[in-house]
Order: C-alpha cells, then sequence, then structure tokens
C-alpha cells in the first residue's frame, strides 16, 4: 500500500532540513513550542494535494492548525525555500535521468511575451455600486 503523498520520507526530508531557517527558542519569555518543521510541511503538502481551506486542515492529523501551516508556508516562501528545493530536486532529477524533456511545456500564462506585447487593460472594479432608481 502507498503512503499518503503528503507524509514527507525521510528521503524526502534529507533534502528539505538543511534548506529551512533554524530558529532558536527565546531563553527568557521562550513563548509556545514551534511546531516542528517536518509536520508544518506535511500540513502544507495535505492542504495543497486535498484542496481544503487552511482553516479546515484536520487536528487529528498532528500537522498543527492549518493557521500555522499557513503562515509557515508563507514565511518560506519569503526566504526563498521553495525556489532552493526546486532546484535541488531538479538536480537531483537531472543526475538520475529521470526528467524527459520532451514532455516539457513552456506555456504562455507562465512565462511572459514582454516584446511587442501590448499593455494589459486595468481590470475593472468589482466594488459594490448604487444601483440606479428605478422610481
Amino acid at each position: 500500500m502507498a503512503a499518503a503523498p503528503w507524509l514527507v520520507s525521510d528521503e524526502l526530508w534529507e533534502l528539505v532540513e538543511p534548506l529551512l531557517p533554524k530558529r532558536e527558542r527565546r531563553f527568557r519569555y521562550p513563548g509556545r513550542r514551534r511546531l516542528p518543521d517536518r509536520e508544518a510541511l506535511q500540513g502544507i503538502l495535505f492542504v495543497l494535494h486535498t484542496g481544503i481551506a487552511w482553516r479546515h486542515l484536520p487536528a487529528e492529523l498532528g500537522f498543527g492548525s492549518g493557521v500555522t501551516c499557513w503562515r509557515r508556508l508563507d514565511e518560506w516562501q519569503r526566504l526563498g525555500v521553495w525556489g532552493q528545493l526546486h532546484r535541488v530536486l531538479l538536480a537531483r532529477l537531472r543526475a538520475g535521468g529521470e526528467i524527459e524533456w520532451s514532455r516539457a511545456v513552456v506555456d504562455a500564462s507562465h512565462v511572459q511575451a514582454k516584446k511587442g506585447a501590448p499593455k494589459r487593460a486595468r481590470a475593472r472594479s468589482i466594488a459594490a455600486a448604487e444601483a440606479p432608481s428605478i422610481t
């Protein structure tokens, strides 16, 4: 039986852990103990895999609250962890000859065509507007 895709294997954790920032607890007024990074990562992967809302992350799974996982996702994004992990995983796949470049696609929705592209129109406001009177 295959493991759930959001469970981080020891092999994957060995790649991810060195990329994560180390947080030392304060000696004085240490506050609540921080959720371990591995559990937070599994919570992030669970939400991304299942598509549930962050606030609906089940506490029974042991991944912490959805808010905690979202904050960790945001923190790691701002620190560039995801880009570093992407490069590490691509290098590992490339070294193992496991990337099939014939299936690679460059999509214009991800890569902008800067030269000669018309400027985007301003987005129309969706704010509530006063309706005309019918009396």
